[in-house]
């Protein structure tokens, strides 16, 4: 495959993605998606709420973001060894039902806290390298862009770090540019920051 195709193809499936996110709402049936998410508390927690730090809680993150991130788990743009066979198997009303569902369950507080130099160096770094222009003044995420706040440590850690890398799936391609600007130091101090905001205060 040529690059030229496939950033076509790249930018076809991302199209697809974000068509399907945004009509998630109409149709989508919260009480199917509680039930199909059943399986998924074994790694993401009771509704969507982690208790590992290397798998990422989904309660609360936008629907669109869900039914993103999940039809690219299907298509193979992402891969994981837990995900991507679940996924494969999953319909668009699937994506939708459980998108609908997760994006209403409350986030739990945080576990983690950050160290006071980390709170107040990282408040600039968001506004300096712009995450708080995508994902959001709060950080809760907006569309198919994902809540950061409260998110795992170590789960955000190797997301920001994969995007540096070039290794992370991105759908725009807005994340790996981001990320780039940020130094080791500056993943680090981010992901303390973002990991101990608690959404419900």
């Amino acid at each position: 495959m040529t690059a030229a195709s496939a950033a076509r193809r790249g930018a076809a499936i991302a199209f697809a993605a974000l068509a399907l996110g945004a009509a998630s709402v109409a149709g989508a049936d919260r009480e199917a998606g509680r039930r199909k998410a059943e399986v998924c508390a074994a790694c993401h927690g009771p509704a969507g709420n982690s208790v590992n730090p290397a798998v990422p809680s989904i309660a609360g993150q936008p629907a669109q973001f869900v039914s993103t991130e999940l039809f690219l788990f299907r298509e193979g743009n992402r891969k994981d060894p837990q995900m991507s066979p679940i996924a494969a198997g999953l319909s668009n009303g699937d994506l939708n039902d459980l998108a609908e569902y997760f994006a209403a369950e409350k986030l739990a507080p945080p576990k983690h806290r950050t160290t006071p130099e980390n709170a107040a160096a990282a408040a600039a770094l968001a506004h300096k390298f712009n995450c708080v222009q995508c994902h959001g003044r709060e950080l809760l995420g907006q569309q198919h862009i994902p809540r950061l706040a409260g998110q795992q440590p170590d789960y955000l850690l190797a997301q920001l770090r994969g995007f540096k890398a070039g290794t992370r799936a991105d759908i725009d391609g807005n994340m790996t540019s981001a990320a780039q600007a940020l130094s080791d130091r500056d993943i680090e101090v981010l992901v303390d920051y973002l990991a101990g905001l608690d959404v419900g205060k």
